[in-house]
């Protein structure tokens, strides 16, 4: 399995990561993490690669090669389409953070809807609804579990072994996500 986690920085991408990494070591799957931060620091895009499955040889996701894009930004999504394998799928929340170039009007935000298929979470409210919108990567992967079919008892106890900090909020925000993609 290869899934490319995208967002900005501050959205918990790595997290996220460490998590589904935790998930497949669960499952006793031999897991490979590999993370760009890039200008993640000033709301730039962070991108982590997570492949799992009965061997990896190396953590990088190739353009053309990633089963799933999941998305905390739907500006992201369209960005990273073209790392999707034919088949794949995109998720993405459908909440947009505009990028600087756009908050200052030096650029229009892109009718991603319009360029992109993709399967939308409203996870920023969800997230709200949890306690914190800092729970959207916890959302997404609640999502991502119920997309891809994956165990969600294993994928609860991947978050409790990952997460250090307002488990309880994590942990609802894990359901909320998964209950949207009834």
């Amino acid at each position: 399995m290869n899934i490319l986690i995208v967002g900005v920085g501050g959205q918990g991408t790595l997290l996220a990561a460490k998590v589904l990494g935790e998930y497949a070591t669960l499952r006793g799957d031999e897991v490979k993490l590999s993370e760009v931060h890039g200008m993640s620091q000033r709301g730039g895009s962070v991108v982590t690669h997570v492949r799992y499955g009965k061997q990896i040889h190396t953590p990088v996701i190739w353009e053309g090669g990633a089963d799933v894009v999941l998305a905390f930004e739907p500006l992201e999504a369209l960005r990273y389409a073209h790392f999707l394998a034919e088949g794949g799928r995109v998720l993405t929340n459908q909440t947009p953070l505009p990028p600087m170039s756009v908050a200052t009007g030096l650029a229009e935000y892109p009718d991603v809807d319009a360029q992109l298929d993709a399967v939308k979470v409203p996870a920023t409210d969800l997230a709200l609804a949890a306690g914190s919108i800092k729970c959207v990567n916890m959302v997404m992967l609640g999502a991502l579990t119920r997309l891809l079919d994956l165990d969600y008892d294993t994928m609860r106890q991947a978050v409790q072994n990952s997460v250090k900090k307002a488990l309880d909020m994590n942990m609802e925000a894990v359901r909320l996500g998964y209950e949207a993609l009834k």
